[in-house]
């Protein structure tokens, strides 16, 4: 996507957005946000803590419940990758699973080049970029974050 027709775009979001909160939106005005999810929650709340372990459990007993929650494949790949001695495999087939259950997660993409990174595999990690890079309008956290991820992994891997 060209610049130009990521400005146009955005431009577009905007319009529509003044045009909703007008009222004109076809929505009640006053619709509640969705809660959060508290699995999500617990998880966070043990990754912030880098209680890798704890987060893992959480999201494995929440997948048995679950099996097709995209973000709690995602986490359970992140805590297992942070965690003591990552099992590398089951942290790649984690992160396909979340992107087969949804091809345009953000985080699995950005997550899974790092994952690459840890097992020099640039080449995967710059795909996983440049498939951040078609996802987002402007560039996003996700696709930020791994580019820095990769540009220093290549400063750090230069002959």
């Amino acid at each position: 996507m060209t610049f130009f027709s990521k400005l146009l775009a955005l431009l577009m979001l905007l319009t529509s957005a003044q045009v909703f909160a007008a009222g004109g939106g076809g929505g009640a005005p006053d619709t509640p946000v969705k809660p959060e999810d508290p699995v999500i929650t617990s998880s966070k709340a043990a990754i912030a803590q880098q209680d890798w372990l704890r987060s893992q459990q959480i999201l494995k007993t929440a997948l048995a419940n679950n099996p097709n929650n995209a973000d709690y494949h995602n986490l359970y790949a992140f805590s297992i990758r942070k965690g003591p001695n990552p099992d590398m495999g089951l942290v790649f087939e984690q992160y396909q699973e979340a992107l087969r259950i949804d091809p345009k997660h953000r985080g699995a993409h950005e997550y899974m080049g790092e994952a690459y990174l840890m097992v020099n595999n640039l080449a995967k990690a710059k795909e996983h970029l440049a498939a951040l890079d078609r996802l987002c309008f402007f560039p996003c956290e996700e696709f930020s974050d791994l580019k820095e991820a990769v540009q220093k992994y290549e400063a750090s891997h230069k002959p």
